[in-house]
C-alpha cells in the first residue's frame, strides 16, 4: 500500500524507475497512455518491429513528438525523453535500465527476453502470458537464478487472481478455487477466424471500420486465452486444473460461493483449490445474471463456526451451508494498471505473480478432424484450440503446447477433441523456443 509514496521519494531524488518496453500494441498502447502522469518513471525506451507504429501509438495516447524523439538512449537518459528503435537486445543491454516489459505475445520472443534479461540483470514483466503458460516455470527459476525479479502484469486477469489468492491466504482462509469470467459456449470450440465476429456480434461494418485481428479476437473466444492464462495461475498460486480441464460453469456473482465447491459439498468442481473460468451466458446463450465477464474472483472456506459466524454477521454472501464465500473484482484495466507490476518490481523487488512449479499445461487441441500434411496455424486459428490440462497429465500424454502449435506440419491424422502430441508433428528439435520447453519438461517430469 505504498507504492505510490516510493514512487514520489525517486521523483523527490531525480532517480527515477527506468524503464523498457517492448511491444507497443495494445497492452503496450495502455500503459504508454499512464507513465507520463506517475512519478517517479521514465520510459527511457520502447522496441518494437515496426518503429513509425510505435511512435502512432504514442500519438495516439496523447504524446507529443518532441517527448520521443531522442535520438538514442543516451539522449534519453539525459533529457529525461524516450527512444524508439526495433532493437529489443540493445534496449535490454542498456545499463540504465531497470525493468523490461515484454508486451509482444509471442512465445518464442518472451523466452530470448528472458535470458537477455537475466544476462544483463535487468527485472522483467511478463505481459507476455503466452510465453509463461508455454515455459514460466523455467523461466522463473532461470530469473531468480540469475538475481532478478520474473513478474506477471498487473491488469491482466493471472495477476489480479494472484493477488486474490494471496489476500485470501494471508487472510488465513483455505482457498476453495480461483479464476476469472469470459463468454463461453461448447461450440466456441470450433470456431475460427471466418466465423469469430458472428459470435461476437460484429457486423462487417463494424470490423471494417476498427483495428480487429480476426485471429487474436478468436483465441478469446474459443478457450484458448483462458486455459492460457489458467495455465499461468495454476503454476503461480498451487490451485490445479480439474482433470478435463476448464468446464466454463454459467456462474453470477451472487452465486460464486454455491457453485464454485467441491461436488463433495454440492457445488460443481472436482476438487478444493481448483482454477476454473465461469462463463457469462447459459448453456441456451441467455445471459447470465450479474456475470463476471471482464472480472476475477476467488471463493474460500470459513473452517469454523466462528468463522461461519463472523461471514453471517459481516454481510457475506455464502453458499447454503454458511461455510463457503467468496471475493470478487469486476474489471480488470489491462495495460492501464501495469505500472503496479513495474513499481512492485523495482520498488519491493517482489513479482505480482511468479511460476512456482508446473502445475498446468495448455495444449493444442483438434478443432476438427485433422489430416495428415496439414500446417498447425496455433492460437486463435483454424485448425486447433488450447485446451488446460494437468501437467503432470500433459507431460504423460506428451502433449504439444499450444505456444508451439504454429507452421508445424502435422505427419499424421489428428481426430477433433485430441491433443496433439509432439509425435504427431515434424517439429524443429534445434529451434530455440523447442529446446526450451523440452528442457523445462525434463526439469519438472519429476
Amino acid at each position: 500500500m505504498n507504492l505510490y509514496r516510493l514512487l514520489q521519494q525517486r521523483a523527490a531524488a531525480h532517480d527515477p524507475v527506468r524503464v523498457g518496453l517492448i511491444g507497443a500494441g495494445k497492452f503496450g498502447s495502455m500503459y504508454l497512455s499512464q507513465i507520463p502522469r506517475t512519478p517517479g518513471m521514465h520510459l527511457l525506451g520502447i522496441a518494437d518491429l515496426n518503429p513509425p507504429r510505435a511512435a502512432a501509438s504514442l500519438r495516439r495516447v496523447g504524446w507529443r513528438d518532441e517527448q520521443f524523439a531522442a535520438p538514442s538512449f543516451d539522449s534519453a537518459f539525459k533529457h529525461g525523453t524516450t527512444c524508439i528503435t526495433d532493437d529489443s537486445v540493445a534496449l535490454i543491454a542498456n545499463p540504465a535500465i531497470d525493468v523490461i516489459i515484454d508486451a509482444t505475445g509471442s512465445p518464442a520472443a518472451g523466452i530470448a527476453h528472458v535470458m537477455q534479461c537475466c544476462e544483463h540483470k535487468k527485472h522483467i514483466v511478463m505481459v507476455n502470458v503466452e510465453a509463461d503458460a508455454l515455459a514460466g516455470p523455467l523461466l522463473a527459476k532461470y530469473a531468480a537464478d540469475a538475481g532478478i525479479v520474473y513478474s506477471l502484469a498487473y491488469g491482466d486477469q493471472p495477476a489480479l487472481i494472484c493477488e486474490m489468492v494471496d489476500w485470501a491466504r494471508s487472510a488465513g482462509f483455505d482457498v476453495v478455487a480461483a479464476g476469472k469470467g469470459t463468454k463461453y459456449l461448447p461450440a466456441y470450440h470450433a470456431s475460427t477466424p471466418d466465423t469469430v465476429w458472428g459470435h461476437y456480434g460484429f457486423t462487417e461494418d463494424t470490423v471494417a471500420g476498427g483495428d480487429f485481428n480476426a485471429q487474436m479476437f478468436n483465441s478469446f473466444l474459443d478457450g484458448t486465452k483462458s486455459a492460457i492464462e489458467m495455465a499461468a495461475v495454476a503454476n503461480a498460486t498451487g490451485l490445479t486444473p480439474a482433470p478435463n480441464g476448464l468446464e466454463f460453469p454459467p456462474c453470477g456473482v451472487d452465486d460464486l460461493a454455491q457453485y464454485l465447491k467441491p461436488k463433495s459439498a454440492g457445488g460443481l468442481l472436482n476438487h478444493r483449490g481448483q482454477v476454473e473460468v465461469i462463463s457469462s451466458v447459459e448453456r441456451d446463450g441467455s445471459p447470465v445474471f450479474r456475470d463476471l465477464r471482464w472480472g476475477v474472483y476467488v471463493t474460500f472456506a470459513a473452517d469454523s463456526e466462528y468463522v461461519r459466524r463472523c461471514f453471517k454477521e459481516y454481510g457475506l454472501v455464502t453458499d447454503s451451508s454458511g461455510e463457503y464465500s467468496s471475493m470478487y473484482k469486476p474489471f480488470h484495466l489491462i495495460g492501464l494498471e501495469l505500472g503496479i507490476s513495474v513499481a512492485s518490481v523495482a520498488l519491493r523487488k517482489e513479482a505480482t505473480g511468479v511460476a512456482t512449479a508446473f502445475r498446468g499445461d495448455c495444449v493444442a487441441t483438434a478443432k476438427r478432424d485433422l489430416k495428415a500434411g496439414e500446417m498447425l496455424d496455433g492460437e486463435g486459428g483454424f485448425t486447433v484450440y488450447g485446451k488446460l490440462m494437468p501437467a503432470v497429465d500433459s507431460l504423460k500424454a506428451g502433449a504439444l503446447p499450444i505456444g508451439l502449435a504454429h507452421k508445424i506440419k502435422l505427419l499424421r491424422d489428428v481426430p477433433k477433441g485430441r491433443a496433439v502430441a509432439w509425435s504427431d508433428v515434424a517439429f524443429d528439435a534445434d529451434n530455440t523456443a523447442v529446446k526450451f520447453r523440452r528442457t523445462m519438461e525434463q526439469v519438472f517430469s519429476s
